[in-house]
């Protein structure tokens, strides 16, 4: 048992590798929301930016090789470990919860048009 403990705990390098990992991705990319195929939330903030015509990175930590490194480097970045855990123009956001009382306050098409990730047609 204590193994599997032991095992569960990542190193400094491994959580940095995954830091730099996190970043670039945040960093080249307009919109981006870490999620996980299974979570409700996660889809309902996908179907939300769909709905919205914004483009959008979307990074499914269960299918990555590296994805609990990724949540763990998430944690440490932000804050925040669970998901969605969403950056748009480079900047945390937050979760589901976030992403729609950003949608409800009329701030999100603003901040994701500002990003470039939703062109507006005049």
């Amino acid at each position: 048992m204590g193994s599997w403990f032991s095992s569960s705990k990542k190193s400094k390098e491994e959580i940095q590798m995954a830091l730099d990992k996190v970043k670039q991705i945040v960093s080249s990319n307009q919109v981006v929301v870490f999620s996980k195929t299974y979570c409700g939330f996660c889809n309902r903030v996908k179907q939300l930016f769909t709905q919205l015509g914004a483009s959008y990175k979307t990074i499914e930590l269960n299918q990555e090789s590296d994805g609990d490194d990724m949540q763990a480097a998430l944690l440490e970045w932000t804050g925040q470990r669970t998901v969605p855990n969403v950056f748009i123009g480079g900047i945390h956001i937050g979760g589901c919860d976030s992403v729609v009382a950003k949608h409800q306050a009329g701030q999100l098409v603003n901040l994701l048009t500002n990003a470039g990730a939703v062109t507006v047609s005049a």
